[in-house]
């Protein structure tokens, strides 16, 4: 197990990163290679409010792939104001990180702006010839990849994790 992750500023080392589009219905993840240059989607979870098993999975996937950084998007309008869906994707967040510290793990979940990455990735989709309908179980992966892939740009650029670490109150 790794240990916890040092300041923000500190060296970003290797360690593979997730990025997670957080949807009312649907759940998409990506990663990124150790060496955190390029994100490929990973796969799409089916939404679980009542036995969150999508957070049981993504959980095993946080483990099992020694996961240094899980980057959430959080969604906000184009002025940047929260939307309805953002306090959704700071409790599906929030309820990672007590699961990660409940493991012992040292990955940090951090929140990032996502503004557009549904939007950028349907268009994406839509111009390699997917149609709405076809894309649908592909959209949620397509997003997170734009999600995390903006989170890598930033980490090389600004040698620092990108986004805000989100910490749970609870010890």
């Amino acid at each position: 197990m790794r240990g916890a992750v040092s300041e923000e500023t500190a060296s970003l080392g290797r360690g593979v990163r997730l990025g997670i589009d957080v949807g009312k219905a649907r759940v998409g993840v990506a990663r990124s290679d150790p060496d955190g240059m390029i994100a490929t989607p990973v796969r799409t979870l089916s939404r679980d409010l009542k036995k969150h098993s999508d957070q049981r999975v993504l959980l095993q996937l946080i483990l099992e792939e020694d996961v240094t950084t899980v980057y959430v998007g959080l969604p906000k309008n184009l002025s940047g104001e929260h939307t309805p869906s953002t306090q959704d994707a700071l409790d599906y967040a929030g309820e990672l990180v007590q699961a990660l510290q409940e493991t012992g793990s040292a990955a940090q979940v951090r929140m990032v702006d996502e503004r557009l990455s549904t939007v950028s990735a349907q268009r994406q989709l839509h111009q390699n010839g997917h149609t709405t309908k076809s894309s649908r179980s592909i959209i949620d992966q397509a997003a997170a990849v734009s999600i995390l892939q903006q989170a890598l740009e930033l980490e090389h650029s600004r040698k620092k994790r990108a986004g805000q670490a989100l910490r749970t109150t609870h010890s």
